[in-house]
C-alpha cells in the first residue's frame, strides 16, 4: 500500500535522515584500504545507537547486520566479513534509520585506493543518474518518468539497469508502495503525489544486467561478475517541491569522490 505522510511525518524522517547521513560519514572517515568491512558495520551501529535510533537492517527478515555492504560484483545486500578492502575495490554502503517510529534510507558507492578510470566513470554516471531521477520525481509525474529518465541516462552511457531490484516507499515501515524502478516508460506507473516519501536507487552495471543471488540468500552480485554501483536518496513530494531527505554531505566532505 501507498501512505501519504503528513508534514508532521515528513519531518520525523527529515530527523531520522539526519542521524543516518551523519552514520554515513563516519564510516566514510573509514574507508580505505586494509580496513575490513565489518569494522564499518561495527561503527556504524554503534554511532546509530548512541543517537537513540536503531538500524533498520539489522534482523530484518534476518539480515545479520546494521549496514548492506556490497562489494565490486555484489550489487546490494552483501553482509559485512573479515574481507579487507584492497586497493582498486569498489564499497556499496547501503544503511538505513529507525528514529522516532519512522524509517530513512540512502546509499552510496565509494572507490578504494587507486582505482581504474573505467570504474570511477560507472560511479560518476550512477550517482549522477540518482539526480537525474529525482529531479522528474516532482508533483503531478508519474514513477514511470523518473524511472525513463534514469534508464535513459545510464545506457545513453553504455550501461545497464538492473530490473529486478527497485526503489520504494518508506515510512513507518521500511519498504512500502509503491515500487520505484530504474527503468520504465513516461507517464505509467502511480502518480507522484503531496506526502509521497520515496527511497529512489539506481543499480547499475558496467556489464551486463543480469544477476545471482548466492546461496546465503541475500547476497546480489553481477552473473559475469563485473562491478556494480549503487547510489539512493530518500525524498519527499509536495506541491511546490521535491526535497532530498538524506544526504550525502557528510561522505563529501570526506571523500573527494
Amino acid at each position: 500500500m501507498i501512505f501519504y505522510k503528513t508534514e508532521e511525518e515528513i519531518q520525523k524522517i527529515r530527523e531520522s535522515a539526519e542521524i543516518l547521513a551523519k552514520a554515513h560519514g563516519e564510516v566514510a572517515k573509514l574507508i580505505k584500504p586494509g580496513i575490513k568491512t565489518k569494522d564499518l558495520d561495527k561503527v556504524a551501529e554503534e554511532f546509530i545507537a548512541d543517537h537513540g535510533a536503531t538500524g533498520s537492517f539489522k534482523g530484518y527478515n534476518g539480515f545479520p547486520a546494521t549496514l548492506c555492504i556490497s562489494v565490486n560484483e555484489v550489487v546490494v545486500h552483501g553482509f559485512p566479513s573479515d574481507y579487507e578492502l584492497k586497493d582498486g575495490d569498489i564499497i556499496s554502503v547501503d544503511c538505513g534509520v529507525f528514529y522516532q517510529g519512522f524509517h530513512s534510507d540512502s546509499a552510496y558507492t565509494y572507490p578504494v585506493g587507486d582505482t581504474s578510470p573505467e570504474i570511477l566513470s560507472l560511479l560518476k554516471t550512477t550517482k549522477e543518474s540518482l539526480y537525474v531521477g529525482i529531479e522528474e520525481a516532482k508533483f503531478g509525474n508519474r514513477i514511470g518518468d523518473l524511472a525513463f529518465a534514469i534508464q535513459k541516462y545510464v545506457e545513453d552511457r553504455g550501461y545497464t539497469v538492473v530490473r529486478e531490484l527497485v526503489g520504494h516507499g518508506l515510512g513507518r515501515s521500511l519498504h512500502e508502495g509503491p515500487e520505484v524502478p530504474n527503468y520504465g516508460k513516461r507517464g505509467r506507473g502511480p502518480k507522484l503525489n503531496e506526502g509521497l516519501v520515496i527511497a529512489i536507487e539506481p543499480m547499475i552495471n558496467l556489464g551486463t544486467r543480469n544477476i545471482v543471488q548466492e546461496s546465503d540468500g541475500w547476497t546480489i552480485r553481477t552473473r559475469d561478475r563485473k562491478p556494480s554501483a549503487h547510489f539512493e536518496h530518500t525524498i519527499a513530494i509536495f506541491k511546490d517541491r521535491t526535497e532530498i531527505l538524506t544526504s550525502h554531505k557528510y561522505i563529501e566532505e570526506v571523500v573527494k569522490f
